[in-house]
């Protein structure tokens, strides 16, 4: 909470009535404009407490009319009405006046944003543009002058566009930023040294219109509306220009980048005609107007959005009361209003935690109004320290704003109320006294003695004196920070603090060096004085002695704390041996840590807010992300410490401040003892005494102060807080107290032993109930079952025990115990155990709250959760919100009757609107009970309750309508109970029908054996279960007659060894065939062994083998298939293969399988063949019985699975079988598998082959000659087997590849020596045994190619028929091309087609051959 400071201003005597007030923008510098009747118009200067700058008066003749200051420099520009305008220089009172320019009063002045242009413009619309230099000098005459016939009224320069942040691109440009780069260098784009000043301008009049002025000095009528104007705004996030009339009618126009404007929207504001108007506009977009109402008027344009405030009359205005002027503070985010009963009135823009940003109306909140004397009518705040200026019309009062000061110590607690005014409260004798001080109070001091108050000069000091106050002493001082300490004041100056008296004489001097600074903060705890300095320093004083006696050395912080700025706030506890420091960062920001300085160990810790080491949360605030803003030490207890702290991104008045209280020691460090959330209503945290926190608070907040102790007369402004571990405690003497801090402090570092033993003298119930209360805070339930047993509360301690396994249910349940709901519901909502959430709603009587969590969290109990409330409304008399919980809980069949039982009418009326089964039977019921059988049967009916139905019409006697029923319905029930009725009546035929329709089976099946109804006896037992089967069955043969059925009987009921027995024994031969399609491997074998011979006299082969193989007997089954022939499919080869190692051994089933597969083999099945004998492990035979199958991929596949050298090969050899010529994938896999069957030798045949047939089929020697070199190479690596065989082979390889060699030679010859070619090819002729290497008809053919082409046609004639002597059963044109032997034939004359007509005759003699020899064997 802030109070405001008034300082009238010292103004001279010839200033009488103040006009008009402008403050400087950064310093703290006042104009007043002032008028006197007799010498005329004047302005002054003054400071922030209202001094005269003797040495700034000025005075005129006339009047002045504007004030504006430059908005850097300390010169401010006066406009008087008889055009005169006038720089006045602050504080050396030079004065500069402008060249004569205007004739006429002024009417405007004003700068540009860095202060080069001065605007100066009259009521003849005259209008000037001055340039001043950088120390804000008149440069000259004025650059333009321009002349608009019409009174100026308001002038505003355009924002320059934002330049570029010179010393962001250096930081960019050292750490590689290229693009950064170029704008330094002459590549680049010109650099734009930061924001450059906006020289355009735009100038209204009172004829509606605005002109433009562009940095030129060109002047351009820019728009016109209707009305004189009254105020020109830029709003520059949208690049618009507001403009205001005097009929208060508001335009706004965006302007384009050539200087149009366009209208964008135009509005009408709201106004009290006849009065003046006060317009203020913020950087954000929002228009404030006050137009002498009860009301401030504001709109947003940002969002388009309008609101009003108002006074309030409980904080001190009056009704009526008109609001004369506004001002606004956009540093403070304070709106001030003068009213004419001189109040001023504030609202600060307040940020709620969670609040949304957009409801600007629900943030401004009106603070207590600041009273001075007079009608306000004009108000500006200004300068950086936020000072607000007040013009009453009669003086000019300067108000600053001034932090309430407030201190506590020794059980007396001031508060500032207004700046001169005290409250003080007395907490150990009850007393509350008012002191009222004759000075401006900037600091209290209390103790239980003295009150002792400071204005920055001058120091007071008071006697408390039962219930008055006495003045003993004041003197000067221009401390700005006092400490008291018994009749010691202690006073600050330059490098020393002076111990004075109470009447200001300097006892003792504590003097610092110069490298220890300047004393700027004082604390005293105790006998302890704490000293903090403007270098960091800090130094502790023992005060226990006449004279202050230093404590130790002075601690220089900067070397152990880094990023240190200033000190905020420094403390001491009570033994003097630690001290607690706030700080400021470099950049002026608060720190976030608090630190504290152990004298002893001289070491500083710390502990962050920001991170909340170490990390503790609770259910009732959060360390994280906080900021300290206050610390204190008890004055008593040297451990326990608090700290007031707020969230880091909180804005201005955020109530959302918490309480954190450590206990601090050299053995255990900072241990978190407490943490919670300021209580609602309250302000600052103002001390620690234990058992209390102290807090400020309003007047208003008494009213609902919360205290166990009754106190009288409770003070005004501060309230007090029990700490958590004494509520209820309040009252408690210094030794419990003492006991319960120790347990606390025990408690908190985990010693439950020490805990235990400062307590265990304690008899008091009260203290242990206040422990088992801080248990539930701290969860600690060992504790809490110790505090239990002392309490004697067995029904707790057992209640603890049986809450759950969840720490938090057990914490909730203790909390219930002792009375604390609030933390219950808490701690169940943390755990999420909403069911016993709802059981405890339940339980303290919160039906709805219980409702809710049902419907949204615990919907498992949901219907229970209702019903327990219906039985709570029907308790409670309410029936009929009763009747509907229970239909919400589905039990309202039985308890809505129950309910109503005694209200037969609304019962009635009940079943019939609900119309359910259950309440119709129920109600059927009641009826029948009261003997009314017609209304019951009726109501049976709606219910379709057929059994009482049945029941009722037997009892009437109406059975005929009974076995209607129960035939029409086939209800079981109903039927059951008809036909014991008939039994009764000897009805044997109807009840057995009705007992057979109730699927009563057994009393039909008695009934029949009983009676002799065979017939009906079988259809009966087969409906029925196995055991009436067998009982049928056994009458059946006991009887002797119908053995087939009792064969069936017997097979239905699972007795199939009976039933065989039986079929064997009567020879029913149908049924044992019926019998054996049921049997398999799980019956008994010998009757499986029985039933196979029985089919093999029968010739049913197939059966047989299926029942031999079932009983396990597969030599006898396969025997059986070999003897008849019968196919082994391949489910019955896997049956006979599928055995235990029980029934046969390996090697027994191996030759079982091998004995399979032969049948297979022989049968042709060789893929089943070769399945078995796979299973049986004979892979080799398995490989012959596929490759009969000739399933070529099949083969192939199990070859590479196999892996078998001998598998390879006779994969490889069948595979040389197809035709592997025209399909390389069979090729490559034969040379594979010869190569993997390690057979070389008969790869190498294999490529020999390749090679003749290259030759015979394609006439391609060069393949011929490559397969020839591979068969070459694989019999080279080939074992030799065969004593001397391989090297023959080997050596007709290298005969059969030297002459291809030769004979491809030739041909590769020819083109480049014929001759050559033609005489190799004559000596490949003569060489023996060629034709095994190189066809003797290609060689021939060569010689007749090149006689032909070289035209020698009778050599190549005689080649020819050298070659057909030789080949005379070929045909020559396999050698010989067509061409060839057409020019042949034609330069010779001779026919060529011989040998061709007898081949042809030869083909055809055959044919004639083949069709005789065919007619012969067709006759």
């Amino acid at each position: 909470m802030a109070v405001y400071f008034d300082h009238r201003i010292e103004a001279p005597e010839c200033s009488e009535v103040p006009s008009q007030v402008a403050w400087h923008s950064t310093l703290p510098v006042l104009a007043v404009a002032s008028s006197s009747s007799t010498s005329g118009g004047n302005v002054d200067l003054y400071l922030q407490q209202g001094e005269f700058v003797e040495s700034c008066h000025v005075n005129r003749p006339n009047q002045p009319t504007v004030l504006r200051w430059h908005p850097i420099k300390p010169v401010l520009a006066l406009g008087w009405e008889n055009g005169e305008v006038l720089l006045l220089t602050h504080p050396s009172g030079d004065q500069t006046v402008l060249p004569n320019t205007h004739n006429a009063s002024i009417t405007l002045l004003e700068w540009s944003s860095s202060g080069s242009r001065l605007v100066t413009g009259d009521q003849m619309g005259v209008l000037a543009v001055w340039k001043l230099d950088a120390r804000g000098r008149l440069q000259g005459n004025h650059l333009v002058k321009h002349e608009y016939n019409k009174p100026l009224t308001c002038c505003i320069f355009r924002p320059a566009p934002p330049g570029d942040d010179v010393a962001k691109l250096a930081r960019a440009s050292v750490s590689g930023d290229e693009s950064a780069l170029d704008k330094f260098s002459w590549k680049g784009a010109p650099l734009k040294m930061g924001p450059q000043e906006g020289l355009m301008f735009y100038v209204s009049t009172t004829d509606g219109k605005v002109y433009s002025v562009d940095e030129r000095g060109k002047t351009s009528a820019l728009l016109s509306v209707e009305g004189s104007i009254l105020k020109l705004f830029y709003h520059e996030k949208r690049e618009a220009l507001a403009v205001i009339t005097e009929t208060l009618m508001l335009s706004q126009y965006t302007l384009g980048p050539e200087g149009g404007a366009q209208e964008l929207m135009k509005v009408k504001l709201s106004s009290k005609s006849g009065q003046n108007t006060d317009i203020v506009w913020t950087e954000n977009g929002l228009l404030i107007t006050a137009t002498g109402e009860q009301v401030i008027r504001l709109w947003d344009l940002e969002r388009d959005d309008n609101y009003v405030l108002s006074l309030d009359e409980t904080l001190g205005f009056e009704r009526g009361e008109i609001i004369n002027c506004v001002s606004y503070c956009a540093g403070k985010e304070i709106l001030a209003a003068g009213t004419s009963h001189g109040r001023i009135a504030m609202w600060r823009m307040v940020v709620q935690p969670g609040s949304n940003r957009n409801d600007t109306k629900g943030q401004w909140k009106l603070q207590t109004p600041t009273e001075i004397e007079g009608n306000v009518i004009q108000l500006r705040w200004g300068s950086s320290l936020n000072l607000l200026a007040a013009n009453s019309s009669s003086t000019v009062l300067i108000l600053c704003e001034h932090v309430m000061s407030a201190h506590f110590s020794q059980q007396v607690a001031a508060v500032q109320v207004t700046p001169s005014q005290l409250s003080i409260a007395q907490y150990n004798t009850g007393m509350h006294l008012t002191l009222q001080s004759d000075i401006h109070i900037k600091g209290v001091c209390v103790t239980k003695d003295s009150v002792t108050v400071w204005s920055g000069k001058q120091v007071t000091v008071y006697e408390l004196a039962g219930t008055a106050l006495r003045n003993t002493g004041s003197f000067p001082c221009d401390s700005h920070v006092v400490a008291v300490h018994d009749e010691n004041l202690y006073t600050v100056e330059p490098n020393r603090v002076q111990v004075r008296t109470p009447q200001g004489t300097v006892k003792q001097l504590l003097t610092f060096s110069k490298t220890e600074g300047n004393p700027v903060l004082l604390s005293v705890c105790q006998a302890y004085l704490v000293v903090g300095t403007d270098t960091a320093h800090i130094k502790v004083f023992d005060l226990t002695r006449r004279d202050a006696k230093a404590h130790c050395n002075a601690k220089n912080l900067a070397d152990q704390i880094a990023n240190l700025g200033a000190l905020r706030s420094v403390k001491c506890n009570a033994s003097g041996n630690q001290v607690s420091i706030l700080i400021s960062q470099v950049n002026g920001r608060p720190d976030h840590k608090v630190y504290f300085y152990d004298l002893e160990m001289d070491t500083v810790t710390h502990f962050d807010f920001f991170t909340g080491r170490p990390f503790v949360i609770n259910m009732y605030c959060s360390l994280s992300g906080r900021c300290p803003i206050s610390h204190f030490w008890d004055e008593s207890e040297p451990r326990l410490f608090v700290c007031e702290t707020e969230p880091i991104s909180s804005e201005s008045l955020s109530v959302d401040i918490s309480v954190v209280t450590l206990f601090c020691t050299q053995e255990h460090g900072l241990l978190l003892q407490d943490c919670y959330p300021k209580p609602a209503g309250l302000q600052a945290l103002l001390a620690l005494d234990v058992p209390f926190y102290y807090f400020t608070s309003p007047p208003q907040t008494q009213a609902s102060r919360r205290s166990s102790a009754p106190v009288p007369h409770l003070p005004h402004m501060v309230s007090r807080r029990a700490l958590r571990d004494f509520v209820g405690l309040e009252n408690c003497e210094k030794a419990t107290r003492d006991a319960m801090l120790n347990f606390s402090f025990y408690l908190t570092i985990g010693d439950m032993d020490e805990a235990f033993k400062s307590i265990k003298l304690i008899k008091s119930k009260a203290v242990w109930e206040n422990m088992a209360r801080m248990c539930v805070k701290t969860r600690r339930l060992d504790v809490a079952q110790v505090c239990l047993g002392n309490m004697g509360n067995a029904r707790a301690a057992r209640a603890l025990k049986e809450a759950g396994p969840e720490p938090e249910a057990q914490v909730a349940m203790l909390a219930i115990q002792l009375g604390m709901l609030e933390d219950a519901e808490k701690l169940y909502k943390g755990c999420r155990r909403y069911d016993l959430l709802n059981k405890f709603y339940q339980s303290s009587g919160q039906w709805q709250k219980a409702l809710e969590t049902a419907e949204n969290h615990d919907r498992i109990h949901l219907r229970t959760t209702y019903y327990n409330y219906a039985r709570y409304l029907e308790a409670m008399g309410d029936k009929s919100l009763a009747l509907t919980y229970y239909e919400n809980s589905d039990t309202h069949r039985f308890e809505v009757p129950r309910m109503l039982q005694d209200d037969a009418l609304s019962l009635e009326i009940y079943v019939n609107k609900m119309k359910d089964k259950n309440i119709y039977k129920w109600w059927a019921q009641y009826l029948e009970s009261q003997s009314d059988m017609e209304t019951a049967l009726r109501f049976y009916e709606y219910a379709q309750d057929y059994l009482s139905l049945v029941r009722v019409h037997c009892y009437n006697g109406n059975i005929q309508k009974a076995s209607e029923i129960a035939n029409n319905t086939g209800d079981r029930a109903a039927s059951y109970h008809l036909a014991r009725q008939y039994e009764g009546h000897d009805n044997i035929k109807q009840a057995v029908h009705f007992y057979t329709r109730a699927q009563a089976y057994n009393n039909a099946i008695r009934l029949c054996k009983e009676n002799g109804l065979d017939d009906q006896l079988m259809n009966l037992a087969l409906l029925s279960n196995p055991e009436d089967m067998m009982e049928a069955a056994c009458y059946y043969e006991e009887k002797g007659t119908h053995m087939d059925r009792a064969v069936v009987l017997y097979h239905k009921a699972g007795h199939v060894s009976k039933a065989l027995e039986l079929a064997f024994a009567t020879q029913q031969f149908s049924a044992l065939q019926l019998i054996a399609e049921d049997l398999n491997e799980n019956s008994d074998p010998s009757l499986l062994a029985r039933c196979s011979d029985f089919f093999i006299k029968h010739t049913q082969y197939e059966k047989a083998v299926e029942l031999l193989v079932a009983a396990k007997k597969y030599s006898q089954a396969l025997q059986l298939c070999l003897e008849q022939n019968l196919t082994i499919t391949e489910e019955l080869a896997d049956s006979m293969a599928i055995t235990d190692s029980k029934d046969l051994s390996e090697d027994a089933r191996k030759d079982l399988l091998e004995r399979i597969a032969d049948c297979c083999m022989r049968q042709g099945n060789y893929h089943l063949a070769t399945k078995k004998y796979t299973q049986a492990g004979n892979k080799l035979k398995a490989m012959r019985a596929l490759l009969k199958s000739g399933d070529t991929e099949k083969i192939i596949f199990f070859a590479s699975v196999c892996r078998q050298k001998e598998l390879f090969i006779m994969a490889a050899n069948y595979l040389q079988s197809l035709d592997w010529r025209q399909n390389p994938e069979i090729l490559k896999n034969i040379i594979g598998f010869y190569t993997k069957g390690r057979a070389l030798d008969l790869l190498g045949g294999f490529y020999e082959a390749c090679a003749q047939v290259e030759i015979d089929e394609y006439q391609n020697y060069e393949k011929a000659l490559n397969a020839l070199t591979e068969a070459y190479k694989c019999l080279s690596k080939a074992k030799d087997r065969s004593s001397g065989q391989q090297e023959v082979r080997l050596a007709d390889l290298q005969h059969k590849t030297t002459l291809i060699k030769r004979f491809l030679q030739a041909r590769r010859l020819y083109a480049e020596e014929p001759g050559e070619a033609v005489r190799l090819c004559e000596a490949l002729l003569e060489e023996p045994e060629l034709d095994s290497a190189v066809r003797i008809g290609d060689a021939y053919g060569f010689l007749v190619e090149h006689h032909c082409q070289q035209g020698s046609f009778q050599v190549a004639y005689r080649r020819l028929e050298a070659l057909q002597k030789l080949l005379p059963s070929q045909n020559i044109r396999y050698y010989i091309s067509q061409e060839s032997l057409e020019a042949l034939q034609k330069a010779l004359g001779v026919h060529m087609g011989q040998g061709d007509r007898r081949d042809s005759e030869r083909e055809e003699d055959e044919v004639e051959e083949d069709l005789s020899l065919g007619s012969h064997q067709g006759n």
